[in-house]
């Protein structure tokens, strides 16, 4: 149990920095509002995105929050990362940026495992 609880946690930290710290201080830069117009995307989705995420991270570490929020924070990440692949992949072709955010999918994923081998446990 103790081994799970680590993986939970570092799985989950790791979708906090990178969903949530890292694009609080990064989103209002001009490479991120760059990143969002070759997507194709207005300035203001890369905007709402970034609450989005925030709010997300927020859900997930907080133990209090309620399970249900939580399950939709997780399927909020996934589908995040799977359609940051796919307009990666529709506007740039095959590359990184395809996979990039598979990798990100893959970590939340054994979050997600791990939360609910947690819950099973009441180890959380």
């Amino acid at each position: 149990m103790k081994s799970t609880k680590i993986i939970f946690w570092v799985t989950t930290i790791i979708i906090f920095l990178f969903e949530g710290v890292m694009a609080a201080f990064t989103s209002q830069t001009e490479l991120a509002k760059e990143g969002i117009r070759h997507l194709g995307y207005p300035e203001y989705f890369g905007n709402a995105l970034v609450v989005f995420k925030i709010l997300g991270v927020l859900v997930l570490v907080i133990p209090t929050i309620p399970n249900r929020i939580k399950e939709w924070a997780y399927a909020g990440f996934a589908f995040d990362f799977i359609f940051a692949s796919i307009s990666h992949f529709s506007v740039d072709g095959i590359g990184f940026q395809v996979f990039f955010p598979l990798i990100f999918l893959v970590i939340l994923i054994i979050s997600y495992i791990n939360y609910h081998k947690l819950l099973n446990h009441k180890g959380i």
